[in-house]
């Protein structure tokens, strides 16, 4: 039975499983944050080798993705000079805008939390949150 909250502990911890061992096969070194439905972090790891200045970026690409119920980077798109969202990335104490965090949906299709993934490419990030994702929609 999920929790008031949205994703549970467990669901969390196989999202950073996931994460981490999709991680591996490309040969990357992630940091990896999953947040709950309110934007709380529920699970994280720092894979050994990861840079330092990504673990505040993958928590704060999964409250992007929470925050909006989008992935980062179609948050990114929309924030361009010009765009609906130009500037948000300044909002709620900071986004990121770039791919790489993924909200997360149960069986049914609620968003119940989201995954924020940081440490190589922005197209490998967005590789291993979707692994994270699949491990518990």
């Amino acid at each position: 039975m999920p929790s008031a909250i949205g994703i549970t502990l467990k669901q969390a911890q196989a999202a950073v499983e996931a994460a981490m061992k999709k991680s591996q096969e490309i040969g990357t070194a992630m940091d990896i944050a999953v947040v709950d439905a309110g934007g709380n972090l529920t699970a994280f790891a720092k894979e050994d080798g990861a840079w330092q200045g990504s673990i505040d970026i993958a928590q704060i690409k999964a409250r992007t993705a929470r925050y909006f119920d989008m992935p980062t980077g179609e948050v990114g798109k929309l924030s361009q000079p010009g765009g609906p969202l130009y500037g948000i990335e300044h909002s709620n104490g900071g986004l990121i805008t770039f791919p790489g965090g993924l909200p997360i949906k149960d069986k049914s299709g609620q968003i119940i939390g989201a995954i924020g993934v940081s440490g190589s490419t922005v197209e490998n990030d967005h590789t291993v949150a979707e692994a994270g994702v699949a491990a518990v929609s």
